[in-house]
């Protein structure tokens, strides 16, 4: 069973606290959330030790990944889904525009995503629904072509569907089921594909091993570019 713990590093004057999710798997990753907060995931037989060498390693590019989201004022408090507030969608930043109206609806253009609705706290539900309804759509439109490409390797999900998950943008299960995470329909769309590619690479090899990796680099050869994008910009 996974379990999460909390250690810190100290780093020149900075001191790095961060979160350990230990699991089952090889490698050891370390994702900086929008909010500031540290995120890594290890394996299960990795000693502390190793971590902290791990995390002072990456340290210049934690306290930097920290740096980027407060440059951006990346809000920490709950969504108000109010006028003027920033949200993303592929990877384009709109300002929202709430008015009242006698239908519920939202639509977008140029910078702004306009919701129309009948009471203001419905806001948040309709553009979390729009985005759901989003997502089925672009994702979609964005596997086929990737679909046909892994055709080479004998290969096909059984179906892609998305699903709200806190700490995985997607995952592939054995019998070849791929689920992505709907807000992921914020992010940039090679951030999407990079995405998919991943799961559909899990189709031909399970684990991350190194044959896993040659085949994620072949077919999308600046899949690290877009993985950190990712984990840069995502809310």
């Amino acid at each position: 069973m996974d379990k999460i713990t909390r250690d810190s590093v100290q780093y020149g004057t900075s001191v790095i606290d961060y979160d350990i999710e230990y699991a089952q798997r090889k490698t050891l990753n370390i994702s900086v959330n929008p909010d500031g907060t540290v995120y890594l995931k290890a394996p299960v037989d990795a000693t502390l030790q190793q971590i902290r060498q791990k995390v002072y390693k990456r340290a210049y590019w934690i306290l930097r990944q920290k740096r980027f989201f407060e440059s951006f004022g990346v809000p920490t408090t709950e969504r108000q889904y109010v006028s003027g507030e920033s949200h993303l969608y592929l990877g384009r930043q709109y300002m929202l525009k709430v008015k009242k109206s006698d239908v519920n609806e939202v639509h977008y253009q140029n910078n702004i995503i306009e919701i129309e609705c009948r009471h203001k706290k419905d806001a948040g539900p309709l553009l979390q629904a729009w985005y759901r309804r989003r997502a089925n759509i672009k994702f979609m439109e964005y596997a086929k072509p990737i679909i046909e490409q892994f055709s080479a390797y004998g290969v096909k999900p059984q179906s892609i569907s998305i699903k709200a998950m806190d700490k995985r943008w997607g995952y592939c299960t054995a019998d070849g089921h791929i689920t992505l995470n709907p807000r992921l329909i914020c992010a940039p769309r090679c951030c999407i594909e990079y995405v998919i590619t991943h799961e559909m690479c899990h189709l031909v090899y399970r684990n991350h091993n190194k044959d896993f990796y040659a085949l994620l680099s072949k077919e999308m050869p600046h899949w690290e570019k877009w993985k950190n994008k990712l984990e840069r910009i995502m809310m």
